[in-house]
């Protein structure tokens, strides 16, 4: 008896709707788990210099997320890893991009640098055009454009106040961190999505250590200005553990469902998220920053695949 096509078509549309679902979900804990990095970065950065911020921000976040990968994934299959691709993809695709987006915010301020985020859909998507995981429809384009415009609302910002090395700072950050999560959730299949996200997460604290040792022998300030005190010690448990290391497993999660280009999207409201997280601590309600976010979230909708992609990552 053959198979019956039309019960397979609806089973493969339903699974493409939860998997859709799920991604989006993800995507969406994942920016609010990130959008909490910037108040802490903000605080943080009046004392630490940029590439001992990353270092620690890093380290912390590879101390505590190790043991969970061993007890997840096995030391067997830990040892059995690509340790040499992965330490690559986490040099370029993530200690580095890490790196940049603190210096950037160090030479402007947050709200710029979530500002040049807002280009990460448009970068993810080229990306997925070229490794042949995306095709290329009008609602998806028309996502993207809706996307980018809702990011600009979100941040209030037509013209920002400072741009200069800041800004291109930060487009070479979205633009490797990008090419990181997609290769991240695509070539490692073999490990749990934690497990990805530590793997490459240790090759971007190697190169945080050598950016420090570097720092060092060119005489910059690598160690904090002052005494680290409870409050620094909080900021930097919610920049490396919340804003780092959670939000990176949920995202490197979400790519595989969704895509990075399709992820991507959902950076576009981070700003939104900044602004009620800035609430909780006595900042007042933005309508303007509220209606991008709704934008963005329409783009997201309208962007979702129809039929599923000619290459499911992960």
């Amino acid at each position: 008896m053959s198979p019956d096509p039309v019960r397979g078509t609806a089973i493969s549309m339903s699974a493409d709707r939860n998997s859709a679902l799920s991604g989006n979900g993800l995507a969406v804990a994942s920016m609010l788990a990130w959008a909490a990095g910037f108040p802490a970065a903000e605080v943080l950065l009046q004392s630490w210099s940029p590439v001992g911020l990353l270092a620690a921000r890093l380290g912390l976040a590879v101390l505590v997320l190790l043991p969970i990968w061993l007890m997840l994934d096995g030391p067997s299959r830990i040892l059995r890893a690509r340790w040499g691709w992965a330490m690559i993809v986490g040099a370029f695709g993530f200690g580095c991009p890490m790196f940049l987006l603190i210096l950037a915010q160090k030479l402007t301020d947050p709200v710029t640098v979530v500002i040049i985020a807002s280009c990460a859909p448009l970068i993810a998507t080229l990306l997925e055009l070229k490794a042949g995981t995306r095709r290329l429809s009008w609602n998806f384009g028309l996502g993207v454009l809706v996307s980018i415009i809702g990011g600009l609302i979100a941040t209030s910002a037509v013209a920002p106040a400072q741009l200069g090395l800041g800004a291109l700072c930060a487009v070479v950050s979205v633009v490797f961190f990008s090419w990181g999560s997609m290769t991240t959730a695509r070539d490692f299949p073999e490990l749990s999505q934690t497990g990805r996200a530590t793997f490459t997460l240790i090759g971007g604290f190697a190169m945080a250590v050598i950016l420090c040792f570097a720092a060092g022998l060119l005489g910059m300030e690598v160690i904090p200005e002052v005494a680290i005190d409870g409050q620094q010690i909080g900021m930097l448990g919610i920049y490396a553990l919340i804003s780092l290391g959670l939000s990176q497993i949920l995202f490197v999660a979400s790519v595989g469902k969704l895509g990075v280009a399709l992820a991507s999207f959902h950076m576009n409201i981070a700003p939104f998220y900044v602004m009620l997280i800035m609430i909780v601590l006595g900042d007042e309600w933005n309508s303007t920053r509220a209606l991008g976010a709704g934008i963005v979230a329409v783009a997201v909708v309208l962007a979702q695949d129809r039929r599923p992609r000619s290459a499911q990552i992960g």
